[in-house]
């Protein structure tokens, strides 16, 4: 019997796929009953539709567009949900929720040795998440921000030299976007390791880290959308074999800088420690970074907190802080150019601020993180940022618990992706008023506390819930300082200041074409022009 349907099939293959292939995208199509919920056809019939979507690296307009089209709740997949609502947040990034990240995250994951590195940014396992932050969490807090900002400094102090023997004093036409990033890279480096990558002080892409970190993000973003393909490519078992056995190495450049900048430190340790060194001196290593952090936590939880996590920690923190942090910033700098008004508004409260007492006249015209807590202005224009040009550009996923949730007054069934797109829910004219193409720093001051609030509380930048950026308070350590520094230094330009940024979405929305000219400014440091 079975000999005679093998035999009928393989006459009549071609039928018999064209049925199977049929019933395929009909299951698709009334998966769990979300036929209901508009959307793209082709999107209700496959994931690769969002695939090449995502592909064409601009998904954020096309969520902005289908959310117009359809309303608050839209398909964007067999089994995904989008929400443009602002009350869903609460509902799907939440505390105690029970939603958990998508299959989207582990695609993310670094590898070393042919093993993956899950870190708290790509891991679905809640359990594991809980407890690698609770091993952490003192190294991000926001009184440890005291101890970061001399390696801040540092690094800043080198990139305003930087900018000024290479680009101001040559009126060279600068890629600040890309310039930026070197930036950031080097400050991570700094607090993590008391060592720079050399972006800054070589201004070059330091072993091809950040064009790699591009191409990564660029095969994250698509993959991510069909999290099966990476079993197949990046993590397929045949080049994780051969990475394990060092027959070649697939190790990312990120990767391999955070471990010798590892076996540097574990070495010094050993060192003080035949040198009849007290182990409590030994755990803080007398740096105070991240890395110090990260092994006293080893000390302190050896069962849990191995040296593969130490790795990964220190892995995860350049995964994320560079990018993200890099992008925050050229969009503060892009809008304030495209927006001369809040420029020079800026500037007057920068110039104000120093003849007040405010901020002190420092030789090197840095600021300090306590200085800028007391610059409303400055304030506003970085928020307003962050919501015309969040980093993160796609849906940021959860799953829905089995046994299903109410969202938006829709009962959604368990196991259904959902989630919001923070370039949609940032436009929300309900919360952020009628303006919401505009970039308009007032709307964050004229704002009732009321009305301030529920716009705080739509921000998704850094994420929201038990799943916010961990280093969320770095990255606005290195932005609150830097801004306002850079200004107080130079008078920045567009190039070309008729033509617009591209912007590509690879999961994070990077910035090309972003280029500057600097002027030193005259007189003062503070001298509007």
């Amino acid at each position: 019997m079975l000999e005679e349907i093998l035999s009928t099939l393989l006459r009549h293959w071609p039928t018999a796929f064209l049925f199977f292939l049929i019933a395929y995208l009909a299951k698709n199509r009334f998966h769990r009953g979300l036929q209901k919920y508009p959307g793209p056809f082709l999107a209700s019939l496959t994931d690769w539709w969002r695939f090449f979507d995502v592909l064409g690296r601009r998904p954020d307009i096309t969520q902005i567009a289908l959310h117009k089209q359809h309303g608050d709740i839209m398909r964007y997949g067999p089994n995904a949900l989008s929400f443009a609502d602002p009350q869903a947040l609460k509902t799907i990034y939440g505390l105690n929720k029970g939603f958990v990240k998508s299959e989207f995250y582990p695609v993310q994951q670094a590898m070393s040795k042919g093993e993956r590195l899950p870190s708290l940014f790509s891991t679905t396992d809640e359990q594991y998440h809980a407890e690698l932050r609770r091993c952490v969490n003192g190294a991000f807090s926001m009184t440890a921000l005291v101890q970061y900002e001399p390696s801040v400094d540092t690094t800043t102090e080198k990139f305003l030299d930087q900018t000024e023997a290479l680009f101001s004093s040559k009126n060279k036409i600068c890629d600040f976007a890309e310039w930026l990033q070197y930036y950031a890279f080097d400050v991570i480096g700094e607090i993590t390791y008391s060592k720079r990558h050399g972006f800054v002080d070589s201004a070059e892409d330091v072993d091809g880290m950040v064009g790699y970190l591009g191409k990564l993000f660029s095969y994250v973003a698509p993959v991510g959308q069909v999290p099966i393909l990476d079993l197949f490519v990046l993590k397929n078992p045949i080049l994780r074999f051969l990475d394990k056995y060092n027959i070649m190495s697939f190790t990312f450049p990120v990767v391999t800088f955070a471990k010798a900048r590892m076996a540097e430190r574990l070495k010094d340790i050993e060192m003080a420690k035949a040198q009849g060194k007290k182990p409590e001196l030994l755990a803080g290593h007398r740096r105070g970074d991240l890395l110090s952090m990260f092994l006293k936590a080893k000390e302190d939880r050896p069962d849990f907190f191995h040296d593969g996590r130490v790795l990964t920690m220190a892995v995860s923190m350049a995964f994320a802080g560079s990018e993200t942090t890099a992008i925050s910033l050229a969009a503060v700098f892009y809008y304030l150019l495209k927006n001369p008004r809040c420029y020079q508004k800026l500037m007057q409260e920068l110039g104000a601020a120093l003849e007040s007492g405010t901020l002190e006249n420092r030789p090197s015209g840095i600021t300090t993180w306590a200085e800028s807590q007391k610059l409303p202005y400055l304030d506003a224009c970085i928020k307003e940022a962050f919501r015309l040009h969040p980093a993160p550009g796609l849906v940021i996923e959860r799953i829905v618990p089995k046994q299903g949730a109410e969202i938006c007054g829709e009962h959604i069934p368990g196991g259904t992706i959902v989630g919001c797109n923070a370039w949609v829910i940032h436009r929300r004219p309900e919360i952020f008023g009628d303006d919401v193409e505009a970039f308009r720093p007032e709307r964050w001051l004229d704002a009732s506390p009321d009305v301030r609030k529920k716009m705080d509380g739509s921000m998704l930048q850094f994420g929201m819930g038990t799943r916010t950026c961990i280093g969320k308070n770095i990255s606005l350590l290195e932005i609150y300082k830097l801004v306002p520094s850079f200004l107080r230094r130079f008078e920045v330009q567009l190039a070309n200041p008729e033509k617009e940024w591209r912007l590509h979405n690879a999961w994070f929305v990077k910035q090309l074409d972003f280029n500057t000219t600097f002027r030193p400014r005259s007189g003062t440091p503070m001298a509007v022009s």
